[in-house]
């Protein structure tokens, strides 16, 4: 079971309840790779501690995958259906588009 988890720049790390720590490429998981630092940081424990869950970025990972060294398997299409629909993307990779948010109406 899950009892912490700190997303950097390059890696996704948690602490274990029977005392080990498993550090993975944050790359496996898109979503995160592409989210904010305060979106990596907001995540809570889901399962009694068996998954962590990032409602910033409808991101939810099981320890059991992390430990078996499986990586997303969001596909292509839904990855990509989600970066579309995010208000601000934050993209790594700069041949990516990148979205911004419309500059509010109103009078001037």
């Amino acid at each position: 079971m899950a009892t912490r988890a700190q997303a950097t720049d390059d890696t996704l790390s948690l602490d274990l309840s029977d005392g080990r720590s498993i550090t993975v490429p944050l790359a496996w998981y898109p979503r995160l790779s592409h989210g904010t630092v305060d979106e990596r940081n907001n995540w809570r424990l889901i399962g009694n501690g068996s998954g962590i869950h990032w409602p910033d970025l409808d991101e939810d990972i099981s320890v059991q995958n992390l430990l078996e060294g499986k990586s997303s398997g969001e596909s292509q299409t839904s990855f990509k259906r989600w970066l579309t629909q995010r208000p601000t993307v934050n993209c790594l990779d700069p041949t990516e588009q990148v979205r911004e948010q419309e500059p509010p109406s109103g009078p001037n």
